[in-house]
């Protein structure tokens, strides 16, 4: 059902008090503009900026000596039985409390009398309890693939028409564009076409790669996710056969042909390990195997200092990313964000709630998202979180072996144009144990910055020196990384 449709549903189940929280306030307006045409009820507009104004009629005057929250709300009172009331931005007025909140609040008490229904649209998830409470929220809809159609269709004409564009694109390519615009609100993918083709008055192909640019400037300029380029593969991973073998056999799930055979995208995957072992790597190269869009959600961006609108962040981002699935979701070191998710005296329950929010959405999500969580202190890691039906796999990333850390060198030294036959692999593979993927690259580059400074050329010495005067993790934090290692015996499938 569209969102017309759903929000004429809700009006008709009267309700006295609902809350819409969006950054597309216009269309919002035109959603319960439509339900109030076609269920015959009035509808009133109410701004700071303009006051009261008739909402179904065009370019209609506002009510004079209105603009003030309470003058409003006192002339919407006197509306009609059955009207539809709506107010923009009231929530940060109804936080300062006195007479706009006791007015409001009088409103919703004497719906059963005036069956006047308060339509909240706000920015931000910041309405005071005593109204959330009595608010019944509805959630706008991001665009499916039609609507994204037509409104590129729509944006096309209407700069055409002011200014003609060569348009020489093919349906392929159209279609790509339209997929690749999944996750964005209405307003952001107009405004992402209307720059791209407004740059050279043309709308071709190969503007798939600017679209996709504005697209992660967009994603990330929200603060919730961060879009990920990954021109990783898992080829410049060393080790790691079972995880690679198990991402392999999972790699065309999504299909129709894998549902009729009886199976079901997969959800995700845990990673625990030691730090710097390539866990993060792997979210990066599973994406740039399976060819999806890499979503990274950082928790602690999501905490914000409003009462229930962490929780509405959350909710929001996971919204997003359903949005644009299929797509992979990194979590990285889940455990640092609901560290706290077992008490209710650290922040109030506020790790509890976000930790059960996020929980039911790993067991529940049915979009294809795969989620990639990354953990390196099991001791802060909550329980639940490894219960079944969470993740379809826990993974533990050891330090590599010898034939490994072989293989970790090979790779790194090719990528920096080095060629792994002029080094004593056997020799380096020695002289690194213990050392994590990230240790090992790193003792590469100290290598070159010292070979460089010297005005010579790197070789095995050099880089055995850089290993022999840093002494790695497993060293220093030697008991701690005993115990992780100790508890992923029998508990976790070894990622080799």
């Amino acid at each position: 059902m569209t969102d017309f449709e759903l929000f004429e549903q809700v009006l008709q189940r009267g309700h006295a008090c609902i809350s819409i929280i969006t950054h597309e306030e216009r269309y919002a307006i035109e959603v319960v503009g439509q339900a109030a045409m076609n269920l015959r009820r009035d509808l009133w507009i109410w701004s700071v900026a303009g006051g009261v104004r008739d909402g179904l009629l065009e370019a209609s005057p506002s009510i004079s000596d209105t603009e003030d929250p309470a003058a409003g709300l006192e002339n919407l009172a006197k509306a009609k039985p059955g009207t539809i009331c709506v107010m923009l931005d009231l929530a940060e007025h109804l936080r300062r409390g006195g007479k706009p909140l006791r007015m409001l609040r009088d409103m919703i008490n004497t719906f059963d009398k005036t069956g006047l229904t308060i339509i909240l649209v706000d920015g931000t998830d910041t309405l005071p309890d005593v109204i959330k409470s009595h608010a019944t929220p509805f959630e706008l809809s991001y665009p499916d693939e039609k609507e994204l159609s037509q409104i590129v269709r729509a944006t096309i004409q209407t700069i055409h028409r002011k200014r003609p564009i060569d348009v020489g694109i093919s349906r392929r390519g159209f279609d790509a564009i339209v997929r690749n615009l999944r996750g964005l609100t209405r307003r952001q993918a107009a405004r992402i076409i209307r720059d791209t083709v407004m740059e050279d008055q043309s709308f071709k192909d190969d503007d798939i790669n600017v679209i996709l640019a504005s697209k992660r400037r967009m994603i990330q300029r929200g603060g919730l996710l961060e879009y990920i380029q990954t021109p990783l593969s898992l080829d410049e991973i060393g080790g790691m056969q079972n995880l690679k073998k198990w991402l392999e056999e999972r790699k065309d799930i999504a299909g129709a042909q894998a549902m009729a055979f009886g199976l079901e995208p997969p959800k995700g995957v845990l990673m625990l390990g030691v730090q710097g072992a390539g866990k993060s790597l792997c979210a990066k190269a599973i994406a740039t195997a399976w060819q999806q869009p890499l979503l990274h959600m950082d928790p602690g961006n999501l905490y914000a200092s409003y009462i229930g609108q962490s929780e509405g962040n959350l909710r929001e981002a996971l919204r997003q990313t359903e949005a644009m699935a299929p797509v992979v979701l990194w979590i990285d070191e889940i455990e640092k964000a609901f560290a706290s998710a077992a008490s209710h005296n650290v922040d109030g329950g506020l790790s509890q709630r976000m930790f059960g929010t996020l929980l039911t959405w790993l067991q529940e999500h049915t979009a294809p998202v795969f989620v990639v969580a990354t953990a390196n202190d099991i001791e802060a890691l909550p329980p639940e979180l490894l219960r079944k039906g969470r993740f379809d796999e826990i993974f533990f990333v050891d330090l590599p072996t010898p034939e490994v850390r072989r293989e970790i060198f090979t790779i790194h030294l090719k990528k920096r144009c080095r060629r792994p036959d002029k080094f004593k692999l056997e020799e380096l593979a020695q002289a690194s144990e213990g050392y994590s993927g990230a240790e090992i690259e790193q003792s590469i580059v100290a290598g070159l910055y010292s070979a460089f400074a010297d005005k010579a050329e790197l070789d095995t010495d050099r880089i055995v020196a850089v290993l022999r005067s840093s002494p790695p993790l497993s060293v220093t934090l030697a008991e701690r990384v005993q115990a992780l290692r100790q508890w992923a015996k029998g508990r976790c499938v070894p990622a080799s």
